[in-house]
């Protein structure tokens, strides 16, 4: 490997092993540094809105185990947030909306959302200066779909039937809320890129509640629709998909969608992940669970990953994100294995 920033020549194509690792949610809850600053912050999203701490709590993890990617801490909710929806974190819950009805749709406002969204970009742009040079800088946002469930919804359900009946009783009114945010999740992600990130990634975390035609809808064009619009300002900044849970969908969608990397959920097959990683990078995946449990779980789960993907241009990482009661050594030990390519006979 020539560059600097491993995680970018991996998302190029290059194979380089052992393969770069970080965690999706690798600032948070398990490590006891971020609830020192969240205590400070007051709330959530204070936390999220606040560049001095932003920054604190992203680097956290970079200090303590030298992750080749650091990613922005924010949320993915902050985008309806700036368009002007209401948006609280409650204990236990997680976030709480009111609902969007039908007749709100047409009145979100995306001209104000830029201005609203300056603390974060301003994050962006102290992380790019106080990282190590050689740490990726991962922007990211929520896809369309996973967005639009809850603005619809109000909070997250266990299959997101509020918004598939949305979809199925109101397509068009869908299809133009899926389009606004699209638009204004493409310009964000813009504008992080301006910031300084080297890549982005987009996550749709509930793409799996949808049939075919309605992944097709709600997730594929909706996420193409943003790359292309990131690609005419950025042609060559890689884009990492993560369709969480789409299963046998997740053939075809690098090609439908043109991101540059799939983000493989804990459930994909690693048979089915190496023919994935035919057509370009990969990066997953782990079960978080695994991780939790430790010993030799753990171990395995690692080592199993290394072995059918590590020919190829894989980012090692979990297939969701950490669970907040993952205990600290066991991420240094899954740190440990993959620097060291695997578990040694």
């Amino acid at each position: 490997m020539t560059g600097q920033r491993v995680v970018l020549e991996v998302l190029g194509g290059a194979r380089s092993f052992p393969p770069p690792i970080w965690m999706m949610r690798q600032a948070g809850r398990y490590l006891p540094e971020y609830r020192q600053t969240r205590e400070k912050a007051g709330g959530f999203l204070d936390l999220c809105y606040t560049p001095d701490l932003a920054v604190e709590v992203t680097l956290q993890p970079i200090r303590r185990f030298g992750f080749d990617a650091s990613i922005l801490f924010s949320d993915i909710l902050v985008v309806p947030h700036a368009l002007g929806r209401d948006l609280a974190f409650e204990e236990g819950r997680g976030p709480v909306m009111t609902p969007i009805r039908t007749d709100e749709i047409a009145k979100l406002d995306p001209s104000r959302a830029g201005e609203f969204l300056e603390p974060v970009i301003e994050t962006v742009r102290r992380l790019r200066g106080e990282l190590p040079d050689e740490t990726t800088l991962l922007g990211f946002c929520g896809a369309p779909w996973t967005v639009a469930t809850y603005m619809i919804a109000g909070h997250g359900t266990p299959d997101q039937a509020p918004a598939r009946l949305f979809l199925y009783r109101e397509p068009e009114r869908m299809k133009a809320l899926l389009e606004l945010l699209a638009d204004v999740s493409a310009d964000y992600l813009v504008r992080q890129i301006e910031a300084g990130a080297d890549a982005v990634q987009i996550f749709d975390s509930w793409s799996g509640v949808l049939d075919e035609a309605s992944f097709v809808k709600c997730c594929v064009r909706p996420v193409a629709r943003m790359v292309e619009r990131i690609r005419k300002l950025h042609p060559h900044t890689p884009i990492i998909g993560f369709p969480k849970g789409a299963g046998s969908l997740y053939a075809g969608y690098r090609e439908a969608t043109g991101v540059t990397a799939l983000g493989l959920d804990w459930s994909v097959p690693l048979s089915q992940a190496q023919g994935l990683q035919a057509g370009g990078a990969v990066q997953g995946n782990l079960d978080p669970l695994r991780l939790v449990a430790g010993g030799s779980a753990l171990d395995e789960g690692v080592n199993d990953i290394l072995v059918r993907l590590g020919d190829g241009p894989l980012i090692f990482n979990l297939g969701h994100g950490i669970a907040p009661d993952t205990p600290v050594e066991h991420v240094e030990r899954m740190v440990e294995i993959v620097r060291a390519g695997g578990l040694r006979s």
